[in-house]
């Protein structure tokens, strides 16, 4: 369900091989349902990294992460994964939130920050270059 340009939720259904030995998810895996919205966000605004990458020769690794875990997940809950851009001057800034449909609770919120890196000299730009904030529903701010 995509709410605007720049949010996007994902529905998903947590896999037993996502938990722990305490039977509940990993704490790493929230990394992956970030990825999970954060591809279906960049996706939905027709941004593919992977063939940017092979047309441009950048690439845009994320430099950081965070994740505050609020309520656990557990084997078949049913969650949505929202992504929301937050910024998209300098780096690319994904805010997330994972809530458990039934009813309503958030479980964890996180953030992923990327920056634009010309290959193969690995030369970090400070800036996201304007088709991809266009695309992204940013004009040249």
């Amino acid at each position: 369900m995509n709410e605007n340009k720049n949010s996007i939720e994902v529905k998903y259904c947590v896999p037993f091989f996502d938990l722990d030995p305490m039977q509940i998810v990993w704490h790493g895996n929230y990394l992956n349902y970030f990825e999970i919205a954060r591809a279906a966000l960049f996706e939905s605004c027709g941004i593919n990294l992977y063939s940017y990458y092979e047309l441009n020769k950048l690439i845009f690794p994320i430099i950081r992460t965070s994740t505050k875990h609020i309520y656990p997940l557990r084997y078949r809950d049913e969650i949505i994964i929202k992504a929301t851009l937050a910024d998209v001057r300098v780096k690319l800034v994904v805010d997330f939130e994972i809530r458990q449909i039934a009813d309503g609770k958030i479980c964890a919120r996180g953030r992923t920050e990327q920056v634009t890196v010309k290959a193969p000299e690995m030369e970090t730009i400070f800036k996201i270059p304007e088709d991809i904030r266009q695309a992204l529903g940013f004009s040249n701010e």
